[in-house]
């Protein structure tokens, strides 16, 4: 009587040992790959309010371009300056990001004489 030989599958497990490290890879690259986006986003984000924060406040002790300035400073371009009496409205952009601030004149210098 013969005995049954064990199959030799050691080549199959290797296979499907690989395609799951390559999916498992796959899919780390990928969730890497949004979390590094939404984080770059984000930052782009707080960066442009800071630039608009900035520009607005150099837009209403200023002029455009003292806003234009600050803005370019802080890595942004000034898209819109409007100024209302002593209200100034600006909109920034810095990279994808969009922001928007406004600065008004909320004291002022009273000469002593």
């Amino acid at each position: 009587m013969e005995r049954a030989r064990p199959t030799d599958r050691s080549g199959s497990t290797r296979a499907a040992a690989m395609v799951v490290t390559v999916l498992a890879l796959a899919v780390l690259a990928v969730a890497a790959t949004v979390i590094v986006s939404t984080t770059t986003a984000a930052g782009d984000r707080a960066r442009a309010q800071t630039a608009a924060d900035a520009a607005a406040l150099a837009g209403v002790t200023g002029d455009r371009a003292a806003a234009a300035d600050l803005a370019a400073r802080n890595g942004a371009q000034l898209r819109r300056f409007e100024r209302r009496a002593e209200r100034v409205s600006v909109v920034v952009e810095l990279g994808a990001a969009v922001a928007e601030a406004e600065a008004e004149v909320a004291w002022r210098w009273v000469d002593a004489g």
